[in-house]
């Protein structure tokens, strides 16, 4: 069975919880005392129902408050195919953990609550969704219940939610009218919503197609340990561990290293089950080499016909994360992108996005919490790198404040 990873966005009190709560209890993928755990909470609030959101919110103040503010990870399988659900916070405080949820993420479910249309927070992980390069986005629209099921509400908020993503980078849109609470089209088709002819959430999600979403063209393996044993049966072994980023390696490949330029073969791929005739992303494997060459972690093994870019200027978008200090041009920064650590400086802040109209805004230079735009970056060594719409993985970076240690923005190259 594949994998499938998957985040749940939108406004607060959409019901995200919930539906991941109904997804797992239709499922049969609860274990007995969590599900007698929740019923015991669920009495204690006065709940006429199950209260299937406290599956997630797992925080104290989430229960106390009926938010998620949290990144929540769920698991759950069916016999077509495993899940990892993000469940992400829907208030606009906490957008930055929306982009911590879907950063790797293959689908985007974005809940739209029937009552109240699209929302700013609709169009605002919409965006994130678009900028992340999520290709798959399901638009459910929850609480149909309280809306009496009505065909004409769903119908516009589908042409809302239409005409705001025809200006977003999104390939694959498909709209599903929903109640998590009771169960309507999430599992199984809804006899409430007859106008609806789709399938329902779960069929969804067991047959998205998700195989182009892997880049396995350009070959990327970035070296975090130079693995040497000090064994006298293994004293001459030198291999280059690692996850693989993106692409296909195969023993007897030619291949070069960055930065220093030399060229050689790979020898053998080792892994815990033994060596491999061929590993490819997500796979953690080490290389051992034909030649010895003076390789450390942040290097990077390529294909010799197929180069990544090189260099120190680097253009990207970002999303701000620190509530407690600003970015500005000229502040300086670590910046981590894949095993690679280097210092950088803010050379240019070209603009901010407003996040409602999609404008820029190019006479702000500072950014605050969960704002969003781009930047330029000068960095004090070369980084090996694709565009983040090539390759998500080496397009990749976070920008970490060099004093504290925080982690203050995640980037996007452009």
């Amino acid at each position: 069975m594949d994998l499938l990873r998957f985040t749940t966005a939108g406004s607060v009190d959409d019901g995200k919880s919930t539906l991941i709560g109904r997804l797992m209890f239709d499922t049969k993928t609860i274990f007995e005392d969590q599900l007698e755990a929740i019923e015991e909470s669920s009495r204690k609030k006065g709940d006429e129902n199950i209260n299937l959101a406290l599956l997630t919110d797992g925080l104290k103040a989430e229960r106390e408050q009926g938010i998620t503010i949290d990144v929540a990870y769920r698991y759950f399988a069916t016999p077509k195919r495993k899940f990892i659900i993000a469940d992400t916070p829907g208030h606009i405080q906490y957008t930055r953990n929306m982009v911590t949820g879907a950063s790797t993420a293959n689908l985007a479910i974005i809940l739209i609550d029937a009552r109240k249309g699209v929302l700013e927070q609709t169009s605002r992980h919409a965006f994130i969704a678009s900028l992340l390069r999520l290709q798959h986005v399901v638009i459910c629209v929850n609480k149909m219940d309280l809306v009496d099921y009505d065909e004409k509400i769903f119908d516009e908020i589908v042409d809302d939610f239409t005409n705001f993503a025809s200006r977003l980078d999104i390939a694959d849109v498909t709209f599903i009218p929903i109640s998590a609470l009771h169960g309507d089209n999430v599992v199984d088709r809804s006899d409430n919503m007859p106008w609806y002819k789709g399938s329902s959430l779960l069929y969804h999600l067991e047959h998205v197609h998700i195989g182009p979403d892997t880049n396995h063209v350009d070959s990327r393996f970035p070296v975090q340990w130079v693995i040497r044993p000090q064994s006298d049966k293994y004293h001459d072994f030198r291999g280059y561990a690692g996850r693989i980023a993106s692409g296909v390696f195969k023993p007897g490949d030619d291949v070069n290293i960055l930065p220093s330029g030399f060229s050689t073969k790979i020898k053998k791929i080792h892994s815990l089950d033994g060596e491999l005739s061929e590993a490819f992303y997500p796979h953690s494997v080490a290389l051992t080499l034909e030649d010895e060459i003076d390789i450390s972690r942040g290097d990077m093994i390529v294909k010799s016909q197929n180069q990544p870019n090189v260099g120190q200027d680097i253009d990207l978008m970002i999303c701000w994360f620190s509530d407690k200090t600003k970015l500005q041009p000229r502040n300086k920064y670590i910046v981590k992108h894949t095993s690679k650590e280097v210092k950088a400086i803010v050379t240019e802040v070209c603009y901010k996005v407003n996040i409602n109209t999609l404008h820029k805004i190019e006479n702000d230079t500072t950014f605050e919490l969960n704002e969003i735009g781009r930047i330029k970056l000068r960095v004090s060594s070369p980084l090996f790198y694709d565009s983040y719409t090539r390759n998500r993985n080496t397009g990749s970076v976070i920008l970490i404040d060099e004093f504290t240690n925080e982690t203050v923005a995640a980037g996007m190259i452009r």
